[in-house]
């Protein structure tokens, strides 16, 4: 029997019971229908209801940060997070190559351009290695008199280095306090794209809680979902609020007139979502520990597989194993594994096309990438849905 056929065949019965097993699907077993019928009849169902402020008080508490500010997905949070941290047209934001593309859209909506750093082939997060090497190599500081600070610019183009915006992919932390002491060093914010790490910790400090803000998406195949919808946390008072304003239509607050004092966004997380989340939210705990079981599972498994490796969390991190992944020979053996496993109605997919490979962003800044280049030509992801199947308790 081949690896591949070996492994398929595990994966079947891990998930036993189905005849197509998805890559991520949600589990609906708490308090979802009880919360949605319940804003269904308070008639609060858009943005303003008690499931909307009891959901942002509940994801700041698990991600330990003050405040939360709760959005329509998480492409509107990493948005206005970056807005608010002082990003302008024509700036640059530092992120990865091997990242979702909602990352570099959310830049690109403020007029910034991204620039790529390589990732550590370990975490499969931004390599704090990689981001000072370019820093150091292709950057000069200087006194900004219209900010008082000393702030950072590209040597070539003399663009500003407005951000750093590092992200956990598939829930594995990246070393976010080594990427958080170079961004203080060169007097940048760091905002961490946490949207697929809720429940991952990095030295027992849950992510998106490092830097000057985190983001979180809670789209229908996270960990959590509400179909859609995103956060901001932050222990920054004035920007949650500030955040909280625009995501309102920068509304000025008064019973009765429409007075707005900036360019606003409809960005607020509806009641209705909100309900959802909240019901989800309480089973968090839970559906990280079977996640992780599964993880286990598939770690044993795969150490007697010569020829795929499993990504397994470093010594420093925990993760909510998102998605698992697998690393296969090469190219070659990637794309076959994917044929062969669709074709058995077990649902995988390769990591998704480098950003400077997209026709949007292929003349940005970058490094060399040769991390994230062997990662993508091998990276597949495999089967991760919370498991309640008798093999997996």
């Amino acid at each position: 029997m081949s690896d591949f056929t070996k492994t398929i065949h595990f994966i079947k019965e891990l998930y036993s019971g189905k005849d197509f097993i998805p890559l991520h699907e949600p589990k609906f077993i708490g308090n979802e229908k009880l919360y949605v019928n319940d804003a269904i009849d308070s008639t609060f169902v858009s943005s303003v209801g008690q499931y909307v402020n009891r959901f942002e008080e509940d994801i700041a508490k698990v991600a330990g940060t003050k405040y939360a500010v709760a959005t329509v997905n998480g492409t509107a949070a990493l948005h206005i997070a970056l807005q608010i941290a002082g990003v302008k047209q024509n700036e640059l934001v530092i992120c990865q190559a091997l990242t979702f593309v909602a990352t570099c859209n959310a830049i690109s909506y403020l007029g910034a351009e991204p620039v790529f750093i390589d990732v550590d082939a370990d975490t499969l997060g931004m390599s704090a290695q990689s981001l000072e090497k370019w820093l150091e190599n292709n950057t000069y500081q200087k006194i900004d008199e219209e900010r008082g600070s000393i702030t950072v610019f590209h040597q070539q183009t003399h663009q500003r280095i407005a951000a750093i915006v590092p992200m956990h992919t598939f829930g594995n932390p990246c070393r976010i306090e080594s990427l958080d002491f170079i961004a203080s060093k060169y007097n940048l914010p760091l905002i961490e794209d946490a949207a697929e790490s809720l429940g991952s910790y990095y030295n027992n400090k849950h992510t998106g809680s490092f830097g000057l803000m985190g983001t979180f998406s809670f789209n229908g195949n996270k960990t959590i979902t509400c179909g859609g919808g995103g956060a901001i946390v932050t222990n920054d008072k004035n920007l949650a609020q500030l955040a909280k304003h625009l995501t309102t239509q920068a509304k000025v607050p008064h019973a009765w007139e429409f007075n707005h004092d900036m360019i606003g966004y409809n960005y607020r997380m509806p009641n209705l979502n909100a309900a959802l989340a909240c019901a989800q939210l309480e089973n968090l705990s839970s559906f990280v520990a079977n996640k992780r079981k599964t993880a286990k599972l598939y770690l044993e498994f795969f150490e007697t597989i010569n020829s795929i490796k499993f990504i397994s969390e470093t010594n420093d991190g925990q993760s909510n194993y998102w998605l698992n992944a697998i690393m296969l020979e090469n190219r070659d053996a990637r794309d076959e594994f994917l044929k062969q496993s669709n074709a058995q109605g077990v649902m995988t997919r390769p990591v998704w096309n480098l950003m400077h490979q997209l026709p949007m962003f292929k003349n940005c800044l970058r490094d060399d990438l040769s991390n994230s280049l062997f990662l993508a030509d091998r990276i597949v992801n495999i089967p991760s849905s919370v498991n309640f199947s008798e093999e997996n308790n």
